[in-house]
This record gives C-alpha cells, structure tokens and sequence, in this order.
C-alpha cells in the first residue's frame, strides 16, 4: 500500500473538504491507517460536531480545539472504539464540555493479534445512538447508521443537508476493511454493506483513512464482489488441500506485504466463520473442510 497515491495533506489543520464539513489528520499514519486518522468537525455555524477524534496526541487536539475556535460543540462521536478512533474523545470532552455521543462501548479481549488497532477501554460515551437516531445543529443533521461488521458497535454517520455519510472503517476507499473475530462479523459486515448499497441518497463517502469516496454505490457493489471472490477463492483452497488458515494466507495474499498476513489471516478466519454458520464448511480444532452439498 502506497500512501502517495493519496493527496499531500497537512498533519494538525482544518482543512475545508466540503459543505460544512472541515477534516484534520491526526499524525498517526501506520500499514493500517494509512495517512493516519481523520477527523472531521461538521457544522460552520454557531455549533458544531466533532466525529471520531481520534488518538490522544496533544498536536492533534490542540489542531481540533484551535479548529473548533468558539464554536458549541453538540457533540464528540466516535463511529466505533479502536485505538485510532475514540482515545481523544475523552479528553476533548474536557477542553470543550461536549458530550460525548455515538457508538457504544466495547473492551474485548481479542484471540488473536490485532490487525489494526486495539480497542480503547477509557472509552465512556455519556449519550449511545441507535440506528436512524439523530443530532442537530445549526445548519446540520447527523443520522446514525448502525453498520456492525469490523466491528460489533460500528456506526456511520449521514449528514442528511448534504448526502455525505461518514464511514469509519466500514468502507475505505484506499484499502478494504479488517474483519477479526471475535467480535469482527463477515455475515454482519456484508449485510451492512448491502444497506448501505441501498442507501441512494449518499452522494460521497469520508472514511477515517484515506480519500473522499465520490462514487459510493459503486464501491460498495465491488466490496461485495470481493468478499464473495474471497470466499470462493477459500473453497478453492481447502480443495487443494490447505485446511489450515496458515497455509492458506500465503496463496492467497501473494502480492500483499508479509506484515499484513496476520491481518489478512484474520478476515479469513471471519469469512470461514461465515461459511460455516452457511452450512458450507466445519471445522476440527485449527483445520477446516467442506462439507458436501446435497
């Protein structure tokens, strides 16, 4: 993955990306956030909301505070709890008396390693916001999206004045999502994905990492393509003899950096899972197989 495929862009300013929207990067870039973490201040107004954080680096919350000038801030959300996402809301909360409003929260003790990051234990929302459940501002309306699937408390965000839906990590343009078990769920991410795939209103798409999204539905369509191909091309390689998700990875992420095959292990894992909730394959200690089909 090559990160100078993505515009040159400032760590710790506002920058204005679109109809009250204004993004600043946190400087936290790594093989799985890309630039780093986005957070995005919306509202030009009177008030304002601040959605995902991200880390708890003080360059990036002075940048936010500075942002935030003398402006209300109705709320800090946070679309799910990794490391990269919710650690700053606390302390922001802080520095402004904003609630902190958005996913619920979540500490896990994960059976394998972490892809992207872990979760955030200090993470305590003082409003949780169910699907189709809104926020109001001068000028704005935030609507949350309930999108489990990277993760069980995921959730997006739409900005109903102008079609722009805040993704998180659930659709990244630069890159596909991590799914891992545990609490990761391919069955609930792929049906997360078709609702959104469903949702005509949204015109574009700002991930925490990486570029806007300007052509979402057409995204999320070939998201679900590639997840389909994965598990086939999985079926494919239990045929051939590769039971263990060891063996499988190498096959199968033949042109991916080593460093990200325990990433890439993980959303096996998630998509072997779903098969077998399917009835398509089972599973003897750490080797899987096919079941046949009648």
């Amino acid at each position: 993955m090559n990160a100078t495929r993505d515009i040159e862009k400032p760590y710790a300013v506002a920058e204005q990306i679109g109809p009250l929207v204004r993004r600043v990067l946190a400087r936290n870039p790594s093989p799985f956030t890309f630039t780093g973490t986005q957070t995005y201040i919306v509202g030009e107004g009177r008030d304002v909301a601040v959605i995902d954080p991200g880390p708890d680096e003080a360059e990036h919350l002075d940048a936010l505070v500075e942002a935030i000038g003398d402006a209300r801030v109705v709320a800090i959300c946070c679309t799910h709890t990794h490391r990269d996402h919710s650690p700053a809301a606390a302390p922001l909360a802080a520095r402004t008396g904003a609630p902190i409003a958005g996913c619920a929260p979540l500490i896990l003790d994960d059976d394998g390693p972490r892809a992207d990051a872990s979760f955030d234990p200090t993470y305590r929302p003082d409003r949780i916001l169910a699907d189709g459940e809104a926020l109001t501002g001068d000028g704005w309306t935030l609507t949350a999206i309930a999108t489990p699937g990277h993760t069980s408390n995921h959730l997006c965000f739409a900005l109903e004045e102008t079609g722009a839906l805040f993704t998180g990590d659930h659709v990244m343009g630069w890159s596909t999502s991590v799914v891992s078990p545990p609490d990761g769920d391919m069955t609930a991410y792929l049906a997360s994905l078709q609702k959104l795939h469903e949702r005509t209103q949204d015109s574009v798409y700002y991930p925490a990492h990486g570029p806007a999204v300007t052509r979402p539905r057409q995204l999320v369509r070939g998201m679900i393509g590639h997840r389909r191909q994965r598990e086939k091309q999985i079926q494919r390689q239990i045929e051939a003899g590769r039971t263990r998700i060891a063996d499988m990875v190498p096959h199968m992420y033949k042109g991916v950096d080593e460093r990200l095959w325990p990433a890439a292990g993980r959303s096996v894992l998630a998509h072997l899972i779903d098969l077998e909730k399917r009835g398509i394959t089972t599973r003897r200690e750490d080797e899987w197989m096919l079941l046949a089909r009648s």
